[in-house]
């Protein structure tokens, strides 16, 4: 179960680029958490998911010398659900159809992916914790950066209706 956990369903031993796999499988998923229960279902899922996750990456790491095997995704599918609350937000309070918002998905799934890859500051910092908390923790910063991004860039594409 741990494996399957840490693993996303097994998504994680898809290659090339497993975290990218991750990510991309985390979207269709927080649509479904959306279609079910709105924006709010997806944010409890988030601390849910990272403490599942957490438990299941320790256990499937623990005695190993490698703290972050590429096969455990279950960090990215936090972050990346994280980089997506604006959309899903945005299109629940302005009553838009979520599938109307798809700029802000691929912006949330590219600008995750971007910080997740790069590590710029507090990625970065968390990574090299070394540790569980940090292969959790560096996915959710690259995703609270991806949604300050999200939120910039939707201010940029509707400031002409604003002005």
């Amino acid at each position: 179960m741990n494996r399957a956990v840490a693993s996303f369903v097994y998504v994680g031993l898809l290659r090339p680029a497993p975290g990218s796999w991750g990510s991309l499988a985390a979207l269709p998923v927080a649509w479904l958490l959306y279609a079910l229960g709105g924006p709010w279902l997806v944010l409890v899922a988030v601390p849910l998911l990272f403490a599942a996750g957490l438990h299941a990456a320790r256990a499937c790491t623990a005695g190993q010398a490698d703290h972050d095997p590429s096969w455990i995704v279950v960090d990215e599918v936090v972050g990346q659900w994280i980089a997506l609350l604006p959309v899903l937000f945005g299109a629940w309070y302005t009553g838009a159809l979520v599938t109307a918002l798809w700029p802000g998905w691929v912006a949330a799934f590219v600008l995750f992916r971007l910080f997740d890859i790069l590590k710029p500051s507090l990625v970065g910092a968390a990574d090299r914790r070394g540790d569980v908390l940090g292969l959790m923790l560096d996915d959710v910063w690259a995703g609270l950066f991806a949604a300050l991004g999200v939120v910039l860039l939707a201010a940029l594409a509707h400031l002409p209706v604003i002005l």
